[in-house]
């Protein structure tokens, strides 16, 4: 990526008013959003390491794979079930050179979680790094909108698979391994249209701060990235669009983020240059302010 002033650096919101069923796919999305395809440039950083990401079809989770394959590490993509995204996303990482394991299904699903690592361990022998980025929302105007459902369904998909991934691949991960947890900006900031969603966030770096303090003596680190206003499918397809069209524009940068620009952070945890961080969120906000 070029130096230029970072409120011109990707497009500027009006955006064009768009909708998507849930979880909305990349290639539907306009504009494109850029996940670092032709500007993230490797040096070995993760050489060697075994991956997991958690909804790492699309997104931000596409920008980590991405970096993290172009720096060294096999990656396993846990995905729903946006099939051409997460093949998209693989081609990406076997064109790195680095193994592509893909495994789709319901992360609130404790066995499906138990099946994720099982498949991690069988392809790769280990496990260095587990990125817990999958996440669901939606938004809405009155609490009666809400329903019990999707109250659980919020929970159940943002905040339980990570217990439950943590606890089936803790004897799989030596002392250097790391755990990189996506909270929000949401947790500094709850929105009223995102009541469901800005609580797990919160759970999230509650969550991460416990397990860091928990798994210090093993020698593995957690933490997370709190990111701003991001370009993603979730939300052409979780927002009005009428919000979507000026997605960004009230953060100081002006704009919403693109996943490229959170694919650095994450290589950042997932590395030895990290090695006295853990129980720490790092925020990718835009400017918003997180104190």
């Amino acid at each position: 990526m070029t130096d230029q002033h970072p409120t011109e650096k990707f497009e500027q919101p009006p955006y064009p008013e768009q909708v998507q069923d849930v979880p909305g796919t990349t290639k539907q999305m306009d504009p494109q959003p850029d996940h670092g395809e032709t500007t993230y440039k490797g040096s070995g950083k993760l050489a060697g390491k075994k991956a997991i990401i958690t909804g790492g079809d699309s997104g931000i989770g596409r920008a980590v794979a991405i970096a993290f394959a172009r720096e060294g590490a096999d990656v396993l993509i846990s995905y729903l079930n946006e099939d051409d995204d997460a093949r998209d996303t693989a081609k990406l990482i076997e064109d790195a050179g680095r193994k592509a394991v893909l495994v789709s299904g319901d992360i609130r699903e404790e066995s499906h979680c138990q099946k994720i690592i099982d498949e991690a361990v069988a392809a790769f022998g280990k496990i260095d790094i587990l990125v817990n980025n999958a996440a669901f929302q939606m938004s809405r105007k009155s609490l009666q909108e809400v329903s019990s459902e999707e109250w659980d369904r919020t929970f159940k998909t943002n905040i339980y698979p990570m217990f439950y991934l943590c606890k089936f691949a803790e004897k799989h991960m030596e002392p250097g391994s790391t755990v990189i947890n996506t909270t929000s900006v949401n947790a500094y900031q709850p929105k009223s249209v995102l009541v469901a969603y800005a609580a797990t966030k919160g759970a999230i770096q509650n969550f991460t701060v416990s397990m860091a303090q928990l798994w210090a003596e093993k020698g593995i680190r957690v933490n997370c990235v709190a990111p701003g206003p991001i370009w993603t499918p979730l939300i052409p397809s979780t927002f009005p669009p009428e919000e979507v069209s000026k997605f960004g524009e009230n953060v100081p940068l002006k704009r919403a983020g693109q996943p490229a620009e959170l694919a650095a952070t994450y290589v950042l945890l997932a590395g030895n240059d990290s090695s006295y961080m853990t129980g720490a969120t790092i925020q990718v906000t835009g400017g918003t302010p997180t104190i």
